[in-house]
């Protein structure tokens, strides 16, 4: 059996989630001190009395790291979730990093929306709004892909509208654009391997169950 099985290694999404998740994993008695050290080179922290390994990834490999075993849990943003579209069950919402996935644009542009005229989107999540326009909406759309500033596209004449992750609005705002359609919360979700769902099941279920009640204190 390979030895690595009996630790549960987790993926976490490098940055602000991963501080958050471990604050969390704190209240519930879970640390790893090897993490706290901000000079670590290393790539992997393990907490031998709790048989539990860590490693920080990059938001969009952690549902790949999930799906493949690497990891048997991660922690991810949704909106990473529904980008990524990789297998993996989807088991706790962690209620932090709360924000919206939004189409946003000009005021002008609302009444192409309503009439669903083809119009350019641009984007850093182009299955997101590929499944929102022409599976909810059904409206034909050409998506342009995006790593940068997505506020640029309607700005400069590049799209109509864009797909983006909305937090407070303030940039949209400073740049002429709105929020003219929601399309879903989004926040930091825990995912899990679908063989480690079985396999691993009572340790899991545990640490779900303690992790929903220390949320919700």
């Amino acid at each position: 059996m390979n030895e690595s099985k009996n630790y549960l290694t987790f993926a976490l999404g490098k940055g602000r989630l991963a501080n958050q998740t471990l604050e969390l994993f704190e209240k519930i008695g879970i640390t790893c001190e090897e993490m706290k050290d901000k000079n670590s080179r290393k790539l992997i922290f393990v907490n031998e009395d709790l048989k539990m390994r860590f490693f920080l990834a990059k938001g969009p490999d952690v549902p790949t790291y999930v799906e493949y075993g690497v990891a048997d849990i991660g922690v991810v943003g949704k909106d990473t979730i529904m980008e990524e579209q990789r297998r993996a069950y989807e088991v706790l919402d962690l209620g932090f990093g709360k924000c919206r996935m939004c189409v946003c644009g000009p005021e002008s542009a609302k009444e192409m929306l309503q009439h669903h005229e083809k119009i350019r989107v641009a984007s850093k999540y182009p299955n997101i709004a590929r499944d929102y326009f022409y599976n909810q909406k059904y409206q034909t759309v050409d998506i342009i892909k995006l790593n940068g500033s997505v506020e640029l596209g309607p700005i400069v004449g590049l799209s109509d509208v864009i797909v983006d992750i909305v937090e407070t609005g303030s940039t949209l705002r400073e740049n002429g654009l709105a929020v003219l359609e929601e399309i879903c919360p989004l926040s930091a979700r825990m995912i899990v391997n679908q063989v480690s769902m079985k396999l691993q099941a009572d340790r899991i279920r545990d640490l779900i169950t303690r992790l929903r009640d220390a949320n919700e204190q």
